[in-house]
């Protein structure tokens, strides 16, 4: 073999090398045409309502996005998982996005233990946690470079909303009921800080499991109690078949919920029997029907396109895909998880339409905003009590 054609198969050999060094370099699911976004969310469970909702309001934004050219020349393509609200069932779904589908980024998981069964999962490949529908600490805390989180925690949330109700209604007997897992804890722990802070203590406490339609001996031992405001750390039908069983039974204390029980689905779906829930939240409900000519385009166009209105669901998955935008078009052309994290680190997301502040995260900090306002339903309607509360010091 002669020097000429073994140099021209040694570049050859060199040229092959370098181009699967350039494929394995290349990010995974960033393509020249295409940046795929995963999604993980109760599709056929007890909260597969808010699921649907999100998944709607992301592919809403994602088809804007997409009709307007894209992000940096990229289109984005959603992909959907069921966790069916199930740690177990979550676990295989981010094995799919991450390991088959490979996608870039998951964004808008739902559920407080589904998250924290899959994070690992994605984890260990390099992609983020991209603004969980859940407010839960674990979310940002411990610190994790690929977790970023956009609501104030349910913790929060009851340290900045309780002190208010109770100063203002002067209750005698707080009492709670809570989802036996790591979501209800979270609202037990910050209604426990903040009655703390004020030298009170609930004088009761009663769980129910996952999946529970039956709350008659949960609301019993409260009515026993002489409660006259129960704290709910529940999500739908466990906040509607909670103030239900209490009416019937002649029980009428005040309810106070986290942002889990802020649903136009409370009153649609119980009636008038929920007139006087109080709960907190960030963004708020876009009523088709509203004032505000913004909202009452996009709630309309959210109908046109699904055939249902609108739910503060539906934004909480519009606003992730946008603010995904935002930092992906920040990141540049060469889109990478760290040039995704750098975006997010040192731009600041506006606040949004639908009434959410500013969000700003930092190298040190995962937790985009920290505060959380305070509704009721009133006539059939959530109506805002409060403006943004202050989250107060750690009871001591």
């Amino acid at each position: 073999m002669t020097l000429k054609k073994m140099t021209g198969l040694g570049l050859s050999a060199l040229a092959l090398a370098l181009a699967a060094g350039t494929v394995q370099a290349q990010q995974q699911g960033v393509s020249k045409t295409e940046i795929l976004v995963g999604s993980i969310l109760d599709l056929s469970g007890p909260i597969a309502a808010f699921g649907k909702q999100t998944r709607n309001g992301m592919q809403l934004r994602v088809d804007e996005i997409n009709e307007q050219g894209g992000i940096n020349g990229r289109k984005l393509k959603l992909l959907v998982e069921d966790n069916g609200y199930d740690p177990k069932k979550a676990v295989l779904a981010a094995q799919k996005l991450v390991n088959q589908d490979k996608v870039f980024i998951v964004a808008g998981h739902m559920g407080t233990a589904q998250n924290n069964a899959a994070m690992p999962i994605q984890f260990e490949k390099n992609v983020i946690n991209f603004l969980p529908v859940t407010a839960a600490r674990e979310m940002y805390e411990p610190f994790h470079k690929l977790k970023f989180s956009f609501a104030a925690t349910y913790f929060d949330q009851m340290r900045a909303g309780l002190p208010v109700i109770m100063k203002q209604k002067n209750y005698a007997k707080p009492c709670i009921i809570y989802q036996d897992d790591e979501f209800g804890l979270e609202v037990a722990r910050g209604a426990d800080d903040a009655l703390k802070a004020m030298g009170k203590t609930m004088v009761e406490k009663t769980t129910y499991k996952r999946g529970a339609t039956d709350f008659s001996s949960q609301v019993a031992r409260m009515k026993s109690a002489g409660c006259d405001l129960v704290v709910l750390g529940t999500i739908i039908r466990e906040t509607i078949g909670t103030i239900g069983e209490a009416r019937k039974t002649g029980f009428s204390p005040d309810f106070f919920g986290s942002s889990a029980s802020y649903t136009d689905l409370i009153h649609k779906l119980g009636g008038k029997a929920m007139d006087g829930l109080y709960a907190m939240h960030t963004a708020a409900q876009p009523y088709t029907d509203t004032t505000d000519e913004k909202i009452r385009f996009w709630s309309n166009k959210y109908k046109t396109k699904f055939s249902e209105d609108p739910t503060v669901f539906s934004a909480y998955g519009y606003a992730i895909i946008d603010t995904f935008a935002i930092a992906a078009r920040a990141a540049g052309a060469s889109l990478t998880t760290d040039s995704m994290v750098k975006a997010l680190e040192t731009n600041k997301i506006p606040a949004d339409m639908f009434g959410s502040p500013p969000m700003q995260f930092k190298p040190n900090l995962r937790l985009g905003n920290d505060q959380s306002r305070m509704s009721q339903i009133q006539n059939g309607r959530w109506t805002k009590v409060t403006d943004y509360l202050v989250v107060p010091p750690l009871a001591k």
